[in-house]
C-alpha cells in the first residue's frame, strides 16, 4: 500500500476509530480494559501486550500512550491504515520490547528514553531513522545529538527534560543565586529549615547530583578521537571525581545534602515550605504550583571558580523496531512527526516537558513561563551516556555519593566506586 503524505495539522479533527489498548498484566490475562478493539489482544504475564493484527503498532507507557493515541490514530485513519497504541508498564517497556522484538512478536514502534539507544543497538532492536532534510532548522540541537549514536540517527524526538533550581522567594532574597555559596547564604539568612531539597537517600541518586558532581570536576566517561563516549575513559575515581567527592563531603558537613531527603520527598519538602531551593525538573512544576508558595525556576549554578553545573538532558523519542512488521509505514509515522509538531503538542498537554520542535516551543513558551527556562537549560546540559556502560554507573556512584553525604572518607569512597564500576563494564 502507497501511504499518503499528510500534515498531522490536518488531522485534528479526525475521530479516531479505534480505541487504546492496555495492557493489564494480571493474572487471568482477560485484555485490556473496556472499549478494547480487535487490533491487539491480552496483556502476557510478562507486562507485554499480545500481538495487535493492526497495521501499525506502538508500544507507549501509561503516561505516553493516551496522549499519543487520538493523533496516531488519526493519521492511520487519513492514511487508509489500522494503527494500535499498546500500553507497557513503563519499568518493563525495554526489557519486553527487546524480547518481543528478537521474537518477532513485537510492535513496529516504541516511545522511550535517548539513553536506551545504546543498548537498543548493542541488542540490534532498532533501525537508523532518516531525518527530514531540514530537522537541523527545526529541531532542537540537543534533541538531535541525544538520538545520534555511531554516526548514525535511531529515533525522531519529540521532547526534552533536564534539571533546574526551583527558590522560595519567601525563603531567599537570592531567587537566581550565581553560586552555589550564594545559594547557601541566602537560605541561611532566610531561615529555611532546608537549605536544599536534593534526592539522595541510603542509595544515592546521581541523576540528581550530576550538577554538583560535574561543577566540581567531575565526569563520568570521556570521550575518543571520534568524539564518541570511550567506556575506557572512566572518570569516576580519578582526580575530578574525587574533587567532586570532597565538595559532596563538605556540603554533607554543612547540612546542605541530606540523606533523609528522597525522591519521595524532595519536591513535598519544598512545596510545602520547608526547603529554601529544589533541584527538580519539569515534572515538579505541577505540585509546586498546587501549593500556592510563590517560587522562581533558574539555571542550577556551579561552585565559585570552578566548572558549570551540567545536568543531564534527558530526550524522549520514537524507535522504529529493526523487526519491524511494517517498517515502511513506521518510517513514513516516523517522517510525518519529525516534520509536524501536533504529536509533540499533544504529548506536551499530557506532560509538559520542553518539545524538541523549535517552532512549537516558542508557541508554547507564551503561555507557560518556566518552558524557556528549562529549555534553555536542556541545551547547556549534556546528554545523558547512551552506552550500554552506563548502566554499571547507577549503583555504584550513587551508593558512594550517598556514603559520603553520610560521613564517610572521600576519596578511598569514590575511588571504590571506580573500582566497582570499571569492574562492571570489563
Amino acid at each position: 500500500m502507497q501511504i499518503r503524505r499528510k500534515s498531522f495539522l490536518t488531522l485534528g479533527g479526525i475521530a479516531a476509530s479505534m480505541t487504546m489498548l492496555a495492557a493489564c498484566g494480571d493474572d487471568s490475562g482477560s485484555g485490556s480494559g473496556s472499549g478494547a478493539s480487535d487490533a491487539g489482544g491480552a496483556s502476557d504475564a510478562g507486562g507485554a501486550p499480545a500481538p495487535a493484527d493492526a497495521q501499525l503498532v506502538i508500544w507507549a507507557d501509561e503516561e505516553k500512550a493516551p496522549a499519543l493515541e487520538p493523533t496516531a490514530l488519526a493519521w492511520g485513519e487519513e492514511n487508509g491504515i489500522t494503527v494500535a497504541v499498546q500500553v507497557v508498564p513503563g519499568d518493563e517497556l525495554q526489557a519486553n520490547f527487546i524480547t518481543a522484538n528478537q521474537a518477532g512478536n513485537g510492535p513496529d514502534i516504541t516511545m522511550g528514553a535517548h539513553d536506551w539507544i545504546g543498548n537498543l543497538v548493542q541488542n540490534s532492536a532498532i533501525s537508523p531513522v532518516q531525518l527530514p532534510a531540514d530537522a537541523g532548522e527545526t529541531l532542537a540541537p540537543v534533541g538531535i545529538e541525544a538520538i545520534t549514536y555511531d554516526g548514525q540517527t535511531y529515533g525522531v524526538p519529540y521532547a526534552v527534560e533536564t534539571l533546574a533550581l526551583y527558590a522560595n522567594t519567601a525563603l531567599t532574597d537570592a531567587p537566581e543565586p550565581a553560586s552555589l555559596e550564594e545559594m547557601i547564604s541566602a537560605a541561611e539568612a532566610g531561615g529555611a529549615e532546608n537549605i536544599l531539597s536534593l534526592p539522595i537517600g541510603e542509595s544515592g541518586d546521581p541523576y540528581h547530583m550530576q550538577p554538583i558532581y560535574t561543577s566540581a570536576g567531575g565526569y563520568l566517561f570521556g570521550k575518543d578521537a571520534e568524539g564518541n563516549l570511550d567506556p575506557s575513559d572512566l572518570g569516576v575515581g580519578q582526580e575530578g571525581s574525587l574533587a567532586a567527592a570532597d565538595k559532596i563531603a563538605e556540603l554533607g558537613d554543612q547540612g546542605v545534602l541530606k540523606t533523609s531527603i528522597t525522591g519521595d520527598n524532595s519536591i513535598s519538602l519544598f512545596a510545602e515550605g520547608k526547603s529554601a531551593y529544589l533541584i527538580s525538573g519539569p515534572w515538579a512544576l505541577a505540585e509546586v504550583r498546587d501549593s500556592g508558595i510563590d517560587f522562581t525556576v533558574t539555571t542550577i549554578p556551579g561552585f565559585e571558580g570552578m566548572e558549570p553545573a551540567a545536568p543531564f538532558a534527558g530526550v524522549n523519542s520514537f524507535y522504529v523496531a529493526s523487526n519491524a512488521k511494517n517498517a515502511g509505514f513506521a518510517q513514513q509515522f516516523m517522517t510525518d512527526v519529525a516534520s509536524d509538531p501536533e504529536v509533540a503538542r499533544a504529548m506536551y498537554e499530557a506532560n509538559p516537558l520542553p518539545p524538541v520542535n523549535l517552532a512549537l516551543r516558542e508557541e508554547l513558551a507564551a503561555s507557560d513561563e518556566h518552558l524557556t527556562t528549562f529549555a534553555e537549560a536542556a541545551e547547556a546540559a549534556d546528554p545523558m551516556p547512551a552506552i550500554p556502560a552506563m548502566a554499571a554507573i547507577w549503583g555504584p556512584l550513587g551508593i558512594a555519593q550517598a556514603n559520603i553525604v553520610g560521613g564517610a572518607d572521600p576519596h578511598p569512597t569514590m575511588e571504590a566506586a571506580g573500582e566497582e564500576i570499571s569492574t562492571a563494564i570489563g
